[in-house]
């Protein structure tokens, strides 16, 4: 095999073969043939021509074998994962994981951190004091077994080709592409060893892809790559115009969290949440309520077991920030508008996000939305607390804001949260 001709291949438009794909994956994971400038064209000529379902099939598979899968086969209960696009005030993996634990099936959720204007889970879950993420393979499956439930970071072992590849595409401008997007998720989440697993793809202003078509396209192609590899998949669009919840940064949602599963979560948290969990259960075949596991308080229980088989306290304090600002009512009316991408970034420049991979974290930092569009509101009525450890990050995150949010006379008309379900 020759790099040049596998993107010669894919530069005039033809369908890479398998045994192109294979090598090539491999050798560049290896390091020892294929250059990053050759990988970099060839990505760049994926995104121009694109792929074909079974090309990408194999291409996905490739990234599969260049790492190793996580065997689940001890574990004695179906399992099932959901994995989220991402966006602000995202928080749904906290309540959702310790629910499907508590319904009798198990969730092996490999998460990631937060990047720019969107927030990560280990993030958030690592705000909550001496809580471990990095678990060998004896530990994941050990506590799938005593608990139901698990979040932890990827090992570097789990598709090494995607990590060098998505470290790649950040600096080549080649990150928005269907096929390579739709490769890298699948390529990990397979790699999970679950049964089953439910894609939220996020659409709207706070989303990766603001653009429905866009969301739709990603979703039907994540969903055939699923079905492909045997693992039962269906996806969900999810609204992302508006941040969900009441908090985006990651003590704050924590917090959040916990009071879902103690049945005093926002409308619009509980209801996505249920939704996923009501398909993850659906696709692994357990027969179950989510909603019951909040009332009889099992998937509070299911949360404290975890947080504490994961070395954290669930009785902690969680961080405080030591700076709060709150943002008033301009004028009396309807809020009409709360942008969910300004909040995003608003949060970020308060500490609560990363600018590259490695950054830290303020743990305290983030938004607390006292309002939400169709709240009624008093001139001068606080809509938007901010937390901060550094009083100079405020001026950043009201500029973020400035056009976020806007009041009008009449209440706008409620926005759906589930838009669309994609199976296959």
């Amino acid at each position: 095999m020759d790099a040049v001709d596998v993107i010669r291949t894919k530069r005039d438009g033809a369908r890479l073969s398998d045994e192109q794909i294979k090598w090539f994956i491999q050798a560049y994971t290896d390091g020892d043939t294929v250059a990053d400038e050759q990988a970099a064209a060839l990505l760049m000529a994926i995104v121009w021509r694109g792929m074909e379902p079974d090309e990408l099939f194999t291409w996905t598979q490739a990234m599969l074998d260049s790492g190793e899968i996580v065997d689940l086969s001890a574990v004695d209960r179906p399992t099932a994962d959901k994995h989220s696009t991402g966006g602000v005030g995202d928080k749904v993996s906290l309540p959702l994981a310790p629910i499907i634990a508590a319904c009798g099936a198990c969730d092996p959720m490999m998460s990631g951190r937060g990047l720019g204007h969107t927030g990560g889970t280990l993030d958030k879950l690592e705000s909550i004091p001496g809580f471990r993420v990095d678990l060998s393979k004896a530990e994941v499956v050990g506590i799938l077994q005593d608990v139901g439930c698990v979040i932890y970071s990827s090992s570097p072992n789990v598709a090494p080709a995607d990590r060098k590849l998505y470290a790649l595409r950040d600096v080549t401008g080649t990150v928005e592409s269907i096929p390579l997007i739709a490769s890298s998720i699948m390529s990990k989440k397979i790699a999970e060893g679950g049964d089953a697993l439910v894609l939220d793809v996020k659409v709207g202003s706070g989303a990766f892809l603001p653009e429905i078509s866009m969301a739709r396209e990603l979703a039907e192609t994540m969903v055939r790559i699923g079905e492909a590899h045997g693992v039962k998949t269906t996806a969900m669009l999810t609204d992302m115009e508006i941040p969900l919840g009441r908090t985006a940064g990651n003590a704050l949602e924590v917090t959040e969290s916990v009071e879902m599963l103690q049945g005093k979560g926002p409308s619009d948290l509980e209801e996505i949440t249920f939704a996923l969990a009501d398909e993850m259960l659906a696709l692994c075949g357990v027969k179950a309520d989510p909603r019951e596991t909040i009332a009889n308080g099992t998937a509070l229980e299911k949360w404290r077991e975890m947080v504490g088989a994961q070395g954290g306290d669930p009785d902690a304090a969680l961080p405080e920030a030591s700076e709060r600002k709150t943002i008033p009512a301009p004028r009396s009316g309807f809020m009409t508008k709360l942008d969910a991408r300004g909040v995003g970034i608003a949060a970020w420049r308060l500490g609560a996000g990363r600018s590259q991979k490695g950054d830290p974290v303020d743990h305290g930092a983030g938004i607390v939305c006292l309002a939400k569009p169709g709240d009624e509101l008093d001139e001068g009525q606080p809509l938007l607390e901010l937390h901060t450890s550094d009083p100079a990050h405020f001026e950043g995150a009201e500029a973020a804001l400035d056009g976020a949010f806007e009041i009008g006379d009449e209440a706008p008309e409620p926005r759906p949260i589930i838009l669309e379900r994609i199976t296959p």
